[in-house]
């Protein structure tokens, strides 16, 4: 058998289809519920969504994805950082609503008086433009305001906060993506290779509790013909033709052909269909592909896990647009540098088109 690296080949796009399946039973068999932003939904309980990374790296193609939003969140994540100043600073601003409603905890009103010396201050409420724009221009305004507490960056890289102090006086944490990687490297049967979002003591201290509250990963070991082909996709030129008896097993290992295959499945409590689930699939994709490259495996299949899976009753028109539409082929991504890449520069989108963005609005 023989293989050669020639024109990629077209591959149905199956996800976008079963996304767009999902969209169609919400609206079939969805029951109508109140929820806490009084917008109302409609809402299934219980749904799986399954794809396959070799079929191409999951961004919907139905609608055109916000992509460096999304991979900054994700980088945001991975930094442990909680401050919504780096998303600002990279033009992200998905949980610019959630900073500026705590914000107006305190300032619940246009105008408000605070005693100071003896005198009476009014103070006025700035205007959500107002509060991101001085998020973005003063540093000690951003670190007081800024903050969203102990969310999503937090748990992966700092559960519990701070351990203990190092023999030469750096802080340790309890850092899950860590924990991880070095399990991969040294165990990667076992079956405790999760990261934990839902630390429940701490949930009341967060802007918002987790919706996509954990995730495990799961390994397997690649079959000699999977890592033929590995090598076939990623060394052969196209003018070689080599059958698998000309290499054997020690030849593999010293091009460094990955043994195994990782999935990733990710849980969420609540979800929201229309614009949050295109975003959570993207991100646990790009997250697989990174501890893939960080420990030298092959993405396998990624897996999500939907409890409360809704349409907001105001999404519902949009839904519909989207589920009219025929899906496209889905692109490619290339990640350097492994799960700890700085910036969206290390992250590669190719081959990517899709059908127009459909705005919706933020129920929040």
């Amino acid at each position: 058998m023989g293989f050669r690296n020639k024109t990629r080949l077209k591959t149905m796009n199956k996800l976008d289809k079963q996304y767009q399946q999902l969209l169609q039973d919400i609206i079939d068999y969805g029951v109508e519920k109140k929820d806490r932003t009084g917008t109302g939904t409609k809402s299934i309980f219980g749904y799986t969504i399954r794809h396959k990374m070799s079929d191409g790296f999951p961004l919907l193609t139905t609608k055109k994805m916000a992509w460096k939003t999304m991979v900054t969140e994700l980088l945001w994540f991975l930094r442990g950082d909680t401050n919504i100043k780096y998303l600002v600073d990279n033009n992200c601003h998905i949980w610019d609503s959630d900073a500026y409603k705590n914000y107006c905890k305190i300032y619940p009103d246009v105008e408000k008086t605070f005693q100071y010396e003896g005198s009476n201050i009014e103070v006025i409420k700035m205007t959500q433009e107002e509060f991101i724009n001085e998020i973005k221009t003063d540093d000690e305004f951003a670190k007081k305001w800024g903050e969203l507490g102990p969310i999503y960056g937090k748990q992966w890289r700092k559960w519990g906060g701070l351990q203990d102090i190092s023999d030469n006086g750096d802080p340790i944490y309890l850092d899950q993506i860590q924990n991880l990687i070095n399990d991969l490297k040294t165990n990667p049967d076992s079956r405790r290779l999760m990261v934990n979002a839902w630390n429940v003591g701490e949930l009341d201290q967060m802007v918002l509790p987790p919706c996509h509250y954990g995730f495990q990963v799961y390994t397997r070991e690649l079959s000699v013909v999977e890592r033929m082909e590995y090598y076939g996709k990623h060394f052969m030129k196209e003018t070689e033709s080599k059958t698998f008896d000309e290499l054997s097993q020690i030849d593999y290992d010293k091009l460094n052909i990955p043994t195994r295959a990782i999935s990733l499945m990710f849980n969420m409590r609540s979800c929201d269909t229309f614009l949050g689930l295109p975003f959570n699939i993207a991100s646990y994709g790009l997250l697989l592909m990174m501890l893939a490259n960080e420990v030298n495996m092959v993405p396998d299949e990624l897996i999500g896990n939907l409890g409360d899976t809704h349409i907001y009753l105001n999404h519902i028109e949009q839904a519909k647009e989207q589920i009219g539409r025929e899906p496209m082929e889905l692109p490619t991504v290339h990640v350097r540098d492994g799960i700890f890449c700085s910036s969206v520069n290390d992250v590669i989108l190719e081959n990517y088109n899709s059908h127009p963005s459909i705005k919706a609005p933020l129920s929040n």
